[in-house]
């Protein structure tokens, strides 16, 4: 009778025990939730393509979810979760990077390429525009237009 007694307070123990476990997620608040949301959006979800954290459906994006809560919650300032998670998963995790050594490709190539364009752009029409006054009119060319002219005089 003993015997039976201990294994169901042990069965229900056991099967209360998650209960207890959930229970401490509920020092989430309502601010707390709105700065996660805010921090998660400048996050990028590392195994998706520039997606954050907060877009993102991966178990990790999810996980990173909860870290970014769970030291919101702890009392962590948004700059220094936001570090926290730049220490753990490098620059790469910044969907905004800071401009910096390691980064100046980044922000310099899109940069480059519009100026390029543009460059290539104002070239070829001053060389379509060069080229369109220097062409001499044909002796063919020449006696249409004198045609034309007589024909609307």
């Amino acid at each position: 009778m003993m015997r039976a007694l201990v294994i169901i307070l042990t069965t229900f123990c056991l099967l209360i025990m998650p209960v207890g476990v959930f229970a401490q997620d509920t020092a989430i608040t309502p601010d707390v939730e709105q700065q996660a949301r805010e921090v998660g959006k400048q996050l990028r979800c590392v195994v998706c393509q520039n997606q954050s954290i907060e877009e993102s459906d991966a178990e990790l994006a999810a996980d990173m979810r909860q870290i970014v809560r769970e030291r919101l919650a702890q009392g962590d300032s948004q700059g220094e979760v936001i570090a926290m998670m730049r220490d753990r998963y490098g620059d790469y995790v910044l969907l905004n990077p800071p401009l910096q050594a390691n980064t100046a490709v980044l922000w310099g190539v899109p940069i480059l390429l519009v100026f390029a364009i543009g460059w290539g752009i104002f070239t070829l029409t001053r060389r379509t525009a060069q080229t369109a006054q220097a062409l001499p009119l044909t002796d063919e060319e020449r006696k249409a237009l004198d045609a034309m002219k007589t024909h609307l005089q």
